[in-house]
């Protein structure tokens, strides 16, 4: 039987140990551990890696705590914007959704449109018509409303700046949430899901439904998900530049994944992180801030949850 293994990230940026309380940072790491189980049971039980990443980043996305589905941030007209992508490491199929409202959760539309379509991208009102075709309950703004992220919007509203997430410089947060697993048959899959920038404007788009630059798999080599300054992640096609160092150099997992983030990334200028998996179970959680909110698990016997760099 192939290792199987699963790793898991909620975003990375200025997380230095000591800015939140004692019961915040558990709050943090049991809301980790809580999708890192569901997404290694599912494998445990012979699921496949597909169902794995999508019901990893459902559960986060139903908590507040991360900027995804439930917890999304503001734009800068007060609404949500959310944007989800998925791959198959094993067809190369892929589906990403970009701009909807109130969907719960959009990993799960992403994954529609890789299935139910011959399409791998749609966006804004054609995919949210996509999504009532197929009988999705459209959620009042009222089941996105976070009063911790109304108050980051409330202070920059009408400055005619944005934001990302985590951090405490206004110029420099992440967030963004992702899975990556390897299943039993040695398939690996990828899915990242966002709600963006805080105060964000003119349709932005960032790098997390962007098949090859938030998102990537493919047995051959890996199965990535991103998290970070999305404009960089987008012009460094990081996802898939790892897969390529792997591809056509033969480079490990961790080596590639390390060069990625750790150097050609911070050469252009970016910052975050990424989880990955390859097709025998090996793991890479590498990020370049401070901190990232990371957990990963394998029937090897490998085991982590952690925020900080220690």
């Amino acid at each position: 039987m192939n290792t199987f293994s699963i790793a898991i990230h909620g975003g990375a940026g200025t997380l230095v140990k000591g800015m939140m309380t004692p019961d915040k940072e558990a709050a943090y790491k049991r809301a980790l551990q809580i999708a890192l189980d569901a997404g290694y049971d599912l494998l445990q039980g012979g699921g496949t890696a597909l169902d794995a990443v999508e019901i990893a980043v459902k559960h986060l996305e139903d908590t507040p705590l991360f900027n995804a589905g439930k917890g999304s941030v503001f734009t800068a007209e007060g609404t949500h914007e959310m944007d989800a992508s998925i791959m198959d490491g094993k067809t190369l199929g892929a589906g990403a959704v970009s701009l909807i409202t109130g969907i719960k959760n959009p990993i799960a539309l992403a994954r529609d449109v890789m299935e139910q379509t011959e399409h791998v991208f749609l966006a804004g009102d054609g995919a949210m018509q996509f999504a009532e075709q197929l009988g999705y309950t459209i959620e009042d703004t009222a089941y996105f409303y976070d009063e911790f992220r109304y108050q980051q919007w409330l202070d920059i509203k009408d400055s005619g700046t944005f934001q990302l997430d985590h951090s405490v410089k206004k110029d420099s947060k992440f967030g963004t949430v992702g899975a990556v697993a390897c299943d039993q048959f040695g398939t690996i899959a990828a899915a990242t899901s966002t709600g963006g920038m805080t105060n964000k404007k003119f349709g932005r788009v960032g790098d997390s439904p962007m098949i090859g630059a938030g998102t990537y798999a493919n047995n051959k080599t890996c199965a990535v998900s991103c998290t970070g300054s999305g404009e960089f992640f987008i012009r460094g096609v990081v996802a898939y530049d790892v897969s390529c160092l792997m591809e056509y150099k033969g480079w490990s997992l961790e080596d590639a994944a390390n060069e990625v983030i750790n150097k050609r990334v911070l050469n252009i200028g970016g910052d975050g992180g990424l989880v990955a998996v390859d097709s025998k179970g090996n793991i890479a959680m590498p990020f370049n801030t401070e901190g990232m909110y990371r957990a990963c698990k394998s029937s090897a016997g490998l085991k982590t949850v952690a925020i900080y760099r220690d």
